[in-house]
């Protein structure tokens, strides 16, 4: 989805990507197929690129670092760096007045109870690097969680953070643009998961308009601080006027993928121009309202497609994204879908009444 304006706007593309199916290795000019930690593959990318970028939160610093000691590297290593660690980021938007969920950093068992002392329950025992949709993750509410919990503390590198639950009406997400002279910020999005993973996106949100601007605020004022060059998105917990910061992504997000049809300029497109010095578009949302589904696995099976496409989009205001991944798995993304509507309830039924036509089928079980 970056790739595509890349090509539009008249850039070559060079992909680093692991083994497996990286959908965008279709549309590189050159491709190169390492882990994220391999440092050679990474100074070889820079070696074929202007400027590098990355859509994934997770790629190790000393693999950014590598990067951009050769080419430019946006958004910056520093701010992957800062939003890598849950512990250095909460210091992070505390040191900006940025409210985040009450906390503390866990390294041994000790600390755990202690923390679990000062915070209560319910709590969450978030691992300080490297979730993702949900991973890592484990609500502490009863002697059984606890006991779990205790059980987990030595057996990640990084440790932990316990967060006191928030208790909180919507989940929202505000995606960011910088550049060296502007800032432009689309609106608050309004999400809803299931089990840790985005499941549907409306757009507008929701809720306080107070409660909306204070999260403009603090988006703008997080790019600022961070030194944000491209997109980034925050997301929040809100609860009448209050908001809180949940985490940052110093990326494009999937909650902005409805942009790509819901907005002027799409998340992608402005990241673009964002990180290639050029000036930065229009965030506005068209008339009406946008939603969006994501598709996700539900088997472990190879060469899988899509079945009921035709009956999903003759929903009318709907488009259907594909990623193109050979490999099904449980819970893993495999595209979405959008709707346009008269309002954000209206296109969020579109969207989930076209999501319920379509599945993935495959022939081939894994091993």
């Amino acid at each position: 989805m970056l790739a595509v304006p890349i090509r539009q706007m008249g850039y070559g593309v060079a992909v680093l990507a692991p083994l497996g199916d990286a959908p965008a290795l279709g549309l590189a000019d050159h491709a190169i197929r390492a882990s994220f930690d391999d440092l050679d593959a990474a100074r070889r990318l820079a070696e074929l690129s202007d400027v590098v970028t990355y859509e994934f939160e997770n790629v190790p610093a000393a693999t950014a670092r590598a990067v951009a000691e050769r080419r430019p590297l946006h958004p910056s290593a520093r701010l992957l760096e800062l939003t890598q660690d849950r512990n250095r980021e909460h210091d992070f938007l505390a040191s900006l007045g940025v409210a985040t969920a009450p906390g503390r950093e866990v390294h041994t068992v000790a600390e755990f109870n202690a923390a679990l002392v000062a915070l209560g329950m319910p709590a969450r025992l978030k691992s300080a690097r490297g979730g993702y949709d949900g991973g890592g993750q484990l609500r502490v509410h009863d002697a059984a969680s606890v006991a779990a919990a205790r059980e987990r503390i030595p057996t990640i590198e990084g440790g932990w953070r316990l967060e006191a639950e928030v208790p909180f009406e919507r989940e929202l997400s505000v995606i960011v643009a910088r550049s060296a002279g502007e800032i432009r910020v689309y609106a608050p999005f309004e999400n809803q998961h299931r089990d840790g993973i985005l499941h549907l996106t409306r757009w507008p949100a929701r809720g306080s308009p107070r409660a909306h601007a204070r999260a403009v605020d603090i988006a703008e004022a997080v790019a600022v601080a961070g030194e944000l060059c491209g997109v980034m998105c925050v997301e929040l917990f809100v609860r009448g006027d209050e908001v809180s910061v949940n985490e940052l992504a110093p990326r494009v997000h999937n909650s902005g993928h409805l942009t790509i049809e819901g907005a002027a300029v799409s998340q992608f497109e402005q990241h673009v121009r964002a990180i290639c010095g050029l000036p930065l578009g229009s965030p506005e949302r068209g008339a009406g309202g946008v939603a969006m589904v994501n598709l996700l696995g539900l088997a472990d099976r190879r060469h899988v497609r899509v079945a009921g496409a035709p009956a999903a989009l003759a929903e009318p205001g709907v488009h259907l994204h594909l990623y193109g991944k050979d490999r099904e798995r449980p819970r893993r993304k495999m595209g979405h879908v959008t709707a346009l509507g008269n309002d954000a309830d209206d296109a969020a039924e579109r969207a989930l009444r076209a999501a319920a036509n379509l599945n993935f089928v495959g022939a081939d079980r894994a091993e």
